[in-house]
């Protein structure tokens, strides 16, 4: 009866180490394709580049492509914070074609910015931030896509 118990705890364990393994190696495939895609809210607005987690130094281009509906006037906002939410530069991506649509539509920014002082290796981080243009005001028609940065 000892036996039999210890094969059973034997083989639950194997069974549990095994999903272990398992769980943690598709967490790291699925980091792998995100990390091979483009990012943003895919229905709505794809940056191109920077990608995510990108090591950026101004001029800082940026480009991809977004819904007619993300523009006004065949633009929108952009905005880089540092690590604290300070806002160290901000302009407009500006529609490359016709934004008078509800497709996709490719857009091209610009944003020149001084590397903010960092006395931490976590400060080194900012944010990238696109903003669906909404001159309404009206909340329910805000939208956003944030992404992580790196100063250089």
């Amino acid at each position: 009866m000892k036996k039999t118990a210890y094969v059973y705890w034997a083989i639950v364990l194997i069974v549990i180490i095994t999903g272990i393994f398992y769980i943690s190696f598709l967490k790291k495939e699925i980091r792998n394709l995100d990390n091979q895609t483009l990012s943003g809210i895919p229905d709505l607005i794809v940056i191109e580049s920077p990608v995510p987690e990108a090591i950026i130094a101004s001029p800082l281009e940026v480009k991809g492509k977004a819904r007619g509906t993300w523009y006004f006037e065949a633009t929108f906002p952009i905005v880089l914070t540092d690590w604290d939410g300070k806002i160290i530069a901000q302009g407009y991506a500006t529609a490359k074609e016709d934004w008078m649509t509800e497709e996709f539509v490719p857009f091209t920014g610009t944003l020149e910015f001084t590397n903010p002082s960092w006395e931490a290796e976590f400060s080194k981080r900012g944010s990238l931030i696109f903003k669906k243009d909404n001159p309404s005001g009206l909340p329910e028609y805000d939208n956003s896509y944030e992404m992580t940065v790196w100063f250089e």
